[in-house]
């Protein structure tokens, strides 16, 4: 007997579930959903509120503006979407560790992450510490709630997923898969407001080419992000075998 393979799932938990799947509903990432290649699961935390009017928030313990998120409510909702499994547990938080490249790959290599939105003033630490939840952060700003947030983290997962992008090669020459940005890209026409392509995109010398793309994506980097340049892998360069003659 066969079993097919089980889809890589997200768990999103929200206010506000109206807001998904969103863009996740086309292009690549809405083709791998309705062909079941990633599977999406919203739940709206009020479900788990226990008073008649589902309240979610409360003020904030010390003082101060704005509402805080309970813990007990979102602990309920975390128990009843996630019971029993062992899988990346995130919160979207400016204050969290910046998403990369690298934990993008991390997480689609898994079995899918539950994800908690947060609103409000914040989130009652103590759910964050109980719950064991990973405070990640797609920018230095502050947004409205972490939905806009979860919504990136996840297109970026599901796009490295198989079978969603026709050419996997693609992923491998994007921004930061190598610790560089992309270097820039042309197609037709050759010639744009007397901008022509780079002759040596041009000249068939697939060695040149790799050559110039590497040496662009270097100069960009540099540029425009320095730490990253400063912290990049660096290709692997063979040392010249050792003389066996003497002298």
């Amino acid at each position: 007997m066969s079993f097919e393979p089980t889809p890589w799932r997200a768990t999103v938990l929200t206010l506000f579930p109206e807001m998904f799947p969103g863009p996740l509903g086309v292009s690549l990432a809405g083709r791998a959903l309705a062909s079941g290649l990633w599977a999406l699961e919203v739940c709206d935390i009020r479900d788990s509120a226990t008073d008649k009017h589902r309240s979610v928030d409360d003020t904030p313990a010390g003082g101060g503006p704005g509402m805080v998120l309970r813990a007990d409510v979102l602990a309920a909702a975390i128990d009843a979407a996630d019971a029993g499994e062992t899988r990346p547990r995130l919160v979207m938080s400016p204050r969290g560790r910046p998403l990369t490249q690298a934990k993008v790959a991390e997480l689609a290599a898994g079995p899918g992450p539950l994800i908690v939105c947060g609103r409000f003033e914040g989130i009652d630490q103590r759910v964050i510490d109980a719950r064991g939840l990973e405070e990640v952060s797609i920018g230095d700003y502050v947004l409205s709630g972490g939905e806009i947030a979860a919504l990136a983290l996840l297109d970026a997962c599901v796009r490295l997923l198989p079978g969603v992008m026709g050419k996997q090669g693609s992923a491998l020459e994007e921004s930061f898969s190598d610790g560089l940005l992309e270097y820039p890209q042309y197609t037709r026409p050759q010639l744009f407001e007397d901008r022509p392509i780079p002759e040596i995109l041009t000249s068939g010398d697939h060695a040149k080419v790799a050559a110039w793309r590497r040496a662009e994506a270097e100069k960009l980097t540099r540029a425009r992000r320095p730490d990253l340049f400063a912290t990049r892998p660096q290709p692997n360069r063979q040392k010249p075998p050792k003389s066996t003659t003497d002298g």
